[in-house]
């Protein structure tokens, strides 16, 4: 087989943003409507990259899905709600949005899960001049990269003020995220509020920290230390960066690296320590490990917001691998009962 017919095998989100690809709108809509914002998000991401689908690929794709499906007897369901801004990203505006309608119709979106439908500049915009306190409910509902993207937005000693209400917080009264709710259901005309009433704490300081852009990052954590050194040190140690590979067990680094793109793990290695390094070579076949060695060294200068790019999307991956308890970050054994 020559090299321009070698494809590379398909990861589970390119199985289904081919599979959702062949079923045509309506027919998506109806299995995205039992599908999590992360989950459409991934979904939404994949289908807007796909590019020279092969008609094997295809085929494989559909017949896999035809034995899997032969062998279940029922479908779980998720959340209703959906990333708009993904959709349109990966449709195009104008069929995403009818699209969309048949998907939000009838659904039971809150005035908080509204919020993650729209963009990070409208989100600060319509909290900017909330009470803080607000202003970090809203950070500590929302997932913590969209929270990164919406603090960028925010100047400094906001940021700040933000994220150490962030950390601080551990539970909302329900009656008060309910008021909240009713709130922001009547700017986008939300249904019935939420449950949830624990939300924020050291931790999603910490997720919302490592989403941040490094810049921002190096100064906000510097801010809060001059505020709290102990916080900004406890912050500091449930972040988990790109050097904080090293200290993954080999097992969940090759589960990791099966999911993640070539392209980008060469670009996030050409700017990582040669110990992270080591720790992929060292986990990847010998032919595989001499291919990459090979391209790291053919690869030319690259801009350092392109491999902070590549690096935050492998992390990306890894995040929601250990939230789906495929992997377990930074080197768990010790943690396991």
């Amino acid at each position: 087989m020559s090299d321009e017919e070698y494809q590379e095998p398909l990861g589970s989100v390119d199985r289904a943003a081919i599979l959702l690809m062949t079923l045509g709108e309506a027919d998506a809509a109806q299995v995205l409507r039992h599908m999590g914002p992360k989950e459409v998000q991934r979904v939404g991401m994949a289908m807007s990259q796909l590019q020279h689908v092969s008609k094997d690929q295809v085929e494989e794709v559909l017949g896999d899905f035809l034995d899997a499906a032969g062998n279940v007897t029922s479908l779980g369901v998720g959340a209703d709600s959906y990333i708009r801004r993904m959709l349109t990203e990966a449709l195009g505006e104008d069929k995403a949005n009818g699209l969309i309608d048949r998907i939000l119709l009838g659904g039971n979106t809150t005035g908080l899960d509204t919020l993650k439908w729209m963009e990070p500049r409208a989100i600060a915009d319509i909290i900017r001049y909330e009470h803080p306190q607000i202003q970090a409910i809203v950070m500590s509902y929302l997932d913590a990269d969209q929270s990164a993207e919406v603090m960028a937005f925010f100047d400094s000693k906001v940021r700040l003020d933000v994220i150490l209400r962030v950390a601080a917080l551990e539970s909302v009264q329900p009656q008060a995220l309910q008021e909240l709710n009713d709130i922001l259901e009547k700017q986008f005309s939300g249904s019935s509020g939420t449950q949830t009433t624990s939300m924020g704490g050291i931790k999603v300081a910490a997720n919302i920290m490592n989403n941040l852009e490094s810049s921002l990052e190096g100064e906000l954590m510097e801010a809060i230390k001059e505020v709290d050194e102990q916080l900004g040190e406890e912050i500091e140690d449930l972040m988990f960066v790109f050097d904080n590979l090293v200290d993954m067990d080999d097992r969940d680094i090759q589960v990791l690296l099966r999911e993640v793109n070539p392209d980008n793990l060469v670009l996030a290695l050409k700017g990582a320590e040669s110990r992270v390094q080591e720790k992929i070579f060292k986990n990847m076949s010998k032919r595989a490990s001499e291919l990459l060695r090979d391209d790291l060294e053919a690869k030319g200068p690259v801009r350092v917001s392109e491999v902070e790019q590549a690096q935050k999307e492998i992390l990306a991956i890894a995040r929601r691998l250990a939230e789906d308890g495929e992997i377990t970050l930074g080197g768990g054994a010790d943690e396991m009962i």
